[in-house]
């Protein structure tokens, strides 16, 4: 499908398909509608991201299980736990993603919300007033997250970063969820700092297939460039909103088997 309306009509159609609430129960994405709680939001909705690889249906236990270890009120956990509220938390193993890992996330939310209000602020770091405004926040980001004297080595490898040449999918979706308001009840919409056109497209397996068979992406490596030319495309169907079609690409690749 070559046909620049062709490929245009069709992704339109696909994301009012898929763009609606019955969406949410099968994804990750039903971790953060869980809560209401701002904060709750951003913190589940972040431990959803990082953990969104292997069956969806798994991840989406995992984090309601991770979520039963914090009293299911993640933000009041991370603020006011103990020493000794910590240690179920050491049972807690996701693929790569072990105990190492999830009790140094816990040390940065505390550290950040006894300083901060919205997780927002840490991915304002980047130059606002450059075109790579995305890069190099999610690039000030990763520093930021590993900051810390106590960071492990091993926990770096589950934030991904543009520096080393990553799409950076998970953490494109978790921006998308918390940016995104268009009042169609599956992203969030939370954050009003960094706009939906700042926003870049989450680079999946299914969407990255997809995207290929309609002429999208040219480039032949998945990377951060990838996802760059990716977003780029879709800025000529909606340039304030490009990645509103990831849930056509996605629907696309995962419900239809679109370009297999």
């Amino acid at each position: 499908m070559n046909n620049i309306e062709e490929v245009k009509s069709l992704l339109d159609e696909k994301y009012d398909l898929y763009n609606r609430p019955d969406f949410i129960v099968d994804d990750p994405i039903s971790i953060p509608h869980l809560f209401t709680k701002k904060q709750d939001i951003e913190i589940a909705g972040f431990f959803a991201a990082i953990l969104a690889w292997g069956q969806r249906i798994t991840i989406i236990n995992k984090c309601k299980e991770l979520m039963e270890m914090m009293g299911n009120a993640p933000h009041d956990f991370i603020l006011n736990h103990s020493d000794s509220d910590l240690e179920d938390l050491m049972k807690f193993k996701h693929r790569t993603f072990n105990d190492i890992d999830t009790l140094y996330f816990i040390h940065f939310f505390r550290t950040f919300y006894q300083n901060h209000e919205s997780l927002e602020e840490a991915f304002l770091l980047g130059n606002k007033s450059e075109d790579d405004f995305m890069r190099t926040s999610l690039i000030a980001f990763h520093h930021y997250f590993f900051s810390s004297d106590v960071a492990p080595n091993r926990t770096r490898k589950h934030i991904a970063t543009p520096e080393r040449k990553s799409a950076c999918k998970r953490i494109n979706m978790y921006l998308r969820w918390m940016v995104r308001n268009d009042q169609r009840g599956v992203d969030f919409g939370i954050w009003n700092k960094i706009q939906t056109s700042d926003l870049i497209c989450p680079c999946d397996l299914h969407v990255d297939r997809v995207a290929r068979k309609l002429g999208l992406i040219q480039r032949k490596q998945t990377d951060w460039q990838t996802a760059q030319e990716l977003t780029d495309a879709l800025k000529e169907f909606d340039a304030n909103d490009p990645v509103k079609y990831d849930f056509a690409l996605f629907g696309l690749g995962i419900m239809e088997g679109f370009g297999k």
